[in-house]
């Protein structure tokens, strides 16, 4: 088996586009989006999950190879009836990558690389080459898996849902009174991030629904990014160039990120160094240099 072909370099913003409409599913491509997800699952009816598993492959089919990296689709859960039928449909047209949601734990990951691996074979596919980004929180008994990923076959990246979760353990809304996630969800969104950490690969943020409100999703984008997230979800193409930006590492901490590299390299055998009023250790180091990995990448 070998390994997933990598994440396109920028992940940043994941944009969802109904599986159903060519015409979403155009404008999503031909947008600013990092990696474009033709979804399967929530946004299509099951009497209309056949003609979608046709349109997204003859899509793809349509598209240069070279663009098909960024071109990602996410089939349905695997304790329903549909997701052999989604992987039979779509891999002869070689997606970037599959999300698969409601993922219960690794074990579901390794479930969907068996399903994978003989598609591949059969089709002249490396095996074990197409990459999976796993939705790790959409049902309750998932919360208590968040950090058994590591090591998953194909496993690229990790997000969450709120949505989904809220449904699962029959809350009646996610929000608090302030319109922020209450403790649940948060302790979902950490969960993630740490489960993510652990299995060495990056975390994506959930979507924001309201997408008519980029104020709030620019400091939310902003908020946890600093917490250590990569990416985010979006659902329509006006989040993108919030999300793109939110994302990217400004000018000021590309220089202050070489500036605190510079320093330690010139000082190999320093485990701390005064910088700016302030002391800076080997985490610091750690830190600037993967910025810096990010910018390069």
């Amino acid at each position: 088996m070998s390994q997933p072909r990598a994440l396109p370099a920028r992940h940043r913003s994941w944009l969802f586009a109904p599986g159903d409409s060519e015409k979403k599913m155009t404008k999503a491509t031909e947008g600013e989006a990092d990696i474009v997800i033709f979804d399967l699952e929530d946004a299509v009816a099951d009497d209309a999950k056949p003609a979608a598993r046709e349109a997204i492959c003859a899509f793809l089919k349509t598209r240069d190879n070279g663009e098909h990296d960024r071109l990602w689709v996410r089939v349905n859960p695997l304790d329903g009836p549909h997701t052999a039928d989604d992987l039979a449909a779509i891999i002869p047209a070689r997606p970037g990558g599959i999300m698969l949601p409601k993922s219960r734990g690794r074990h579901d990951v390794e479930a969907l690389d068996q399903m994978l691996t003989p598609l591949e074979m059969e089709l002249g596919i490396e095996p074990g080459s197409t990459p999976v980004i796993a939705l790790v929180t959409e049902v309750a008994a998932a919360m208590f898996t968040t950090g058994d990923y590591a090591g998953a076959p194909r496993l690229v990246a990790m997000t969450w849902g709120a949505e989904d979760l809220a449904d699962s353990i029959g809350a009646m809304s996610n929000r608090g009174e302030d319109g922020e996630y209450s403790f649940t969800y948060e302790l979902a969104r950490s969960l993630t991030l740490l489960g993510a950490a652990a299995a060495g690969v990056p975390a994506i943020e959930t979507i924001d629904g309201d997408f008519r409100n980029l104020e709030g999703l620019e400091k939310r984008a902003g908020k946890v990014r600093r917490d250590g997230y990569r990416g985010m979800l979006a659902i329509h193409p006006a989040q993108v160039p919030v999300i793109n930006e939110a994302f990217s590492p400004s000018e000021e901490e590309i220089a202050e990120a070489r500036e605190i590299v510079a320093l330690f390299e010139a000082n190999p055998g320093a485990g701390t160094i005064g910088h700016k009023g302030k002391m800076l250790d080997r985490p610091h180091l750690s830190r600037a240099r993967q910025l810096l990995a990010q910018v390069e990448a």
